[in-house]
Parts: structure tokens; sequence; C-alpha cells
């Protein structure tokens, strides 16, 4: 299994995404609080607009890294030895973290939402 994320770079990974994401999350609470009477139209602007656009992909990757650590850490230590399921269970996480990376890429770029 790799060993890129693990350790010191692990932990430095959970802290400063966790960190990111709460800035994030306190400067979109903040606008959200004091834009009035927010529509359809006002929303599209903010996220098509070039910076949120970055900062919200940003975010996301944040939270991609996040969960990815997070959950491996917790099936590194409760799947036991067992290297087939550490194994299904890690490919499982991936598969599942690329796919709703995709997912909500395609929501950012493209503006779809399915």
């Amino acid at each position: 299994m790799s060993q890129y994320l693990t350790g010191l770079p692990a932990w430095l990974v959970q802290r400063l995404s966790a960190l990111y994401m709460s800035l994030f999350t306190l400067v979109f609470l903040g606008w959200w609080w004091w834009t009035p009477e927010l529509d359809y139209r006002m929303w599209r602007a903010l996220f098509t607009h070039p910076v949120a656009a970055i900062a919200t992909s940003m975010f996301l990757l944040a939270l991609l890294l996040h969960a990815w650590v997070g959950v491996r850490d917790v099936i590194l230590d409760y799947a036991g030895h067992r290297h087939g399921l550490r194994l299904l269970l890690l490919a499982l996480l991936g598969g599942w973290l690329i796919a709703l990376g995709l997912w909500v890429a395609r929501i950012v770029v493209l503006g779809v939402v399915v």
C-alpha cells in the first residue's frame, strides 16, 4: 500500500484541510448571512465567478483529501490484518471519493445538476 499520506504528512493534510474548510465555511456563511434576498440568479452569479469557483474547487479537494485520510485510517485500524478486506474497503472508498469528486466538479465547472 502507498506510504504517501502516513504519519506526519497525513496529519498535516488533516489539519490543513480542516483549517481551509473551516475558513471557507465561515466566509460562505458570512456572505450568505449578509446578502439580502438570495435568488437563483445570485447563487449562479456567485458560483460562476472565477474566484468562487476556484475556492469551491479547493474546498472539494480539501474535503476529499480529509475524508480519504480519515476513513483510510479507520479502515486500517479496524480491518485488522486481513489484507484482502483492507484492499477491498480502500478500493471502495477510493472509487466512491473519485465518483463524488467528478460529480461535484461537473456541477462546479458546467453548472449541471443531475
